[in-house]
């Protein structure tokens, strides 16, 4: 009997330590993602990913923090389809306070299974614009509206009439609205004041999938937050106008130091990469591609300024072209605000690179002007020592040699031992005049 009761005791005491580690894995998983940034092709690849991990790991549920000023059409649309595949519930949360889902990020709000707010947010203004930011023309954006209403329209009809009207009104008339206007239309499904509450939140609501609705269990849920890689973020970072600018900046000059010394690999393969990774930037920015022109028109300047001196007017005239080309290329009236590139950094670097070749340039200017230093040419002026009388021919040392010398014309009587200056070079003679003793 003591035996039996022993063995009772170890049995509950095993059970008492292995209740807890299996509530812990029968627990939810919450996946987190955060897109903090513009609407890119990363920002899709990141969605996708995190979609994958959630149905490879069979979260709860997926949720995506958003914060974004808009984007690409095109990376947006990827973004919804990826949404509405998923067969892991997607909550799109648009946070923290202050944050933004306007233009492509809400359609990414309205395309989630469910969707949230943290109060003092926004949403809307998504009117459609061209690839490069610029407004369309009349029948195109008829077309291009239309067709952003219709997708609205079918992402929002589970809502209401309500929320279909303000998501039409988003598209039409780039109407913005706060979380309490967007709660009271029944665009989005909670106001959440963190992730905490978002969570108690989603317990129990329903959503619908393709598959069919679904019940979402987040009560006492694990999180875990997927960050995005580091090709993702490289990606996103070389998407930055200003590191699109200074990268472009680097390469040309890179190439351009190449070309005046061949041979010098490393400017050449620092100026390629630069130029490879800018060009990521320069397909996925809206860009003028007019002032790609004015920047290597600037650079081209600057290289016919050293090799034909112009006392810095070409480098002048550079330093502006390259500021100008610079501003149109991603500071044009339709490129979008939150992509524009600094103005200030635009003329620091502008005035920087003009510096270097002005440097460059003043360097060339002293070489031109100083003395030749190899050479017959470099005796030319020198002061040396008749050898010899020159009656007229004679040997003189000059530039520790000795050489054969005959009188300049106009040069009176030279004895040995009289101080000469070399007048001119005739092959291997040299003519020279007496230099008077005062």
């Amino acid at each position: 009997m003591k035996t039996t009761r022993h063995l009772q005791a170890l049995i509950l005491l095993t059970l008492s330590l292995l209740l807890p580690v299996r509530a812990l894995a029968a627990a939810p998983l919450v996946l987190v993602l955060t897109i903090d940034g513009p609407i890119t092709p990363a920002t899709q690849e990141y969605l996708g990913r995190g979609i994958r991990t959630a149905e490879q790991r069979q979260a709860e549920a997926l949720i995506l923090q958003l914060n974004t000023p808009g984007g690409a059409i095109d990376a947006m649309t990827g973004m919804t389809e990826e949404i509405r595949a998923s067969t892991v519930p997607v909550v799109v949360y648009v946070t923290p306070r202050g944050a933004m889902a306007a233009s492509a990020g809400s359609v990414i709000t309205m395309a989630g299974h469910a969707a949230a707010m943290a109060p003092e947010t926004i949403i809307g203004a998504a009117s459609p614009v061209g690839s490069q930011g610029e407004d369309l023309g009349q029948t195109e954006q008829a077309k291009v509206t239309n067709a952003m209403a219709a997708m609205v329209t079918t992402l929002t009809e589970r809502r209401g009439t309500q929320a279909v009207n303000l998501a039409k009104d988003m598209i039409e008339n780039a109407k913005a609205v706060t979380a309490s206007e967007a709660r009271t239309a029944g665009l989005v499904d909670f106001i959440a004041a963190d992730l905490n509450d978002l969570l108690k939140q989603l317990d129990g609501f329903s959503v619908q999938l393709a598959s069919g609705p679904r019940t979402l269990h987040t009560a006492g849920a694990v999180t875990d937050s997927l960050p995005m890689s580091l090709i993702e973020q490289l990606l996103q970072f070389l998407i930055d106008p200003n590191i699109v600018f200074l990268l472009l900046a680097i390469g040309v000059q890179a190439l351009l130091i190449e070309l005046t010394h061949p041979g010098a690999w490393v400017p050449g393969f620092i100026g390629v990469a630069s130029l490879a990774l800018a060009a990521y930037g320069l397909g996925v920015l809206p860009v003028n591609w007019f002032g790609l022109i004015f920047i290597v028109a600037a650079f081209v300047l600057f290289i016919l300024d050293i090799k034909a001196p112009t006392h810095g007017a070409l480098t002048a005239t550079g330093v502006v072209s390259f500021i100008v080309g610079a501003l149109v290329l991603f500071n044009s009236s339709r490129t979008p605000q939150f992509q524009r590139v600094s103005i200030p950094l635009v003329i620091f670097v502008g005035g920087f690179i003009g510096a270097i070749f002005a440097f460059i340039l003043g360097y060339a200017l002293r070489a031109q002007r100083r003395p030749v230093i190899t050479g017959q040419e470099s005796l030319i002026g020198q002061i040396g020592i008749a050898r010899t009388d020159l009656n007229p021919l004679g040997q003189v040392q000059a530039g520790s040699e000795l050489w054969t010398a005959e009188l300049a014309e106009g040069s009176g009587q030279i004895h040995k031992g009289d101080r000469v200056e070399v007048m001119a070079v005739d092959g291997l003679r040299l003519k020279v005049r007496k230099i008077s003793k005062a």
